[in-house]
């Protein structure tokens, strides 16, 4: 192993451990103010940054078992297993969140606080962009669970810009408070299109296909 590759997998666990970190501490207020504030686009980002966080978790363990037989012929198949479970996982959170969201658009019953929903989300959206800076833009090709980490926590940045502009209107107007399940469905759809792609890579990668981590996007 060159020192070049054993330097990259040590900024590796690094980078996942700090990441893993920021998404920990957000996890907490976010289900505390999607339940104060009513809000089912930040719950939505609350279930999403828990699926993140697990695999998160799961993508480190995979990381030292690969870094410890580097040259075995399937040294990445344990990086595949941790991105297709990461990417099952924000599915079946996708699915109850569209539910909840579906169900709150036909009521037209629920009240959200936009303020709460504006501040969390922003603060949100800013710790997630430390989470990207810290990845780096070397995440993007460096294996298949880096870009994985890396375009989960772009997306999740950007949903949290919109469920703020969505808080902000609803704060500022004292309306609309449909904006926040529509917002929601939109996450969710994104979060569904991103899962689908990463799972057909994990599975080529499970089966020793080459995936090219350059143009899947």
């Amino acid at each position: 192993m060159t020192d070049v590759t054993h330097s990259t997998r040590w900024s590796q666990r690094t980078r996942l451990s700090i990441v893993l970190t920021l998404n920990l501490c957000l996890i907490g207020a976010l289900v505390v103010v999607g339940l104060m504030a009513g809000s089912v686009g930040v719950l939505a980002a609350a279930g999403d940054t828990v699926a993140d966080s697990i695999g998160l978790l799961l993508g480190l363990v995979a990381v030292v078992l690969r870094d410890h037989h580097p040259d075995h012929p399937h040294a990445q198949r344990p990086v595949g297993v941790v991105a297709l479970i990461n990417s099952a996982a924000l599915m079946v959170v996708t699915v109850l969140v569209a539910v909840e969201s579906v169900r709150r658009l036909s009521e037209h019953a629920t009240e959200v606080r936009g303020l709460p929903m504006l501040i969390v989300s922003v603060v949100s959206m800013l710790v997630l962009l430390a989470g990207v800076w810290v990845l780096g833009a070397s995440a993007a090709t460096e294996d298949l669970h880096m870009r994985s980490v890396l375009l989960d926590t772009l997306a999740d940045a950007g949903a949290a810009a919109g469920v703020a502009v969505a808080g902000a209107i609803i704060a500022v107007s004292g309306r609309y408070q449909w904006l926040d399940p529509a917002i929601a469905l939109i996450v969710c759809a994104l979060v569904v299109i991103a899962s689908v792609h990463l799972i057909i890579k994990a599975v080529a990668a499970l089966r020793g296909i080459d995936v090219d981590l350059d143009n899947d996007y």
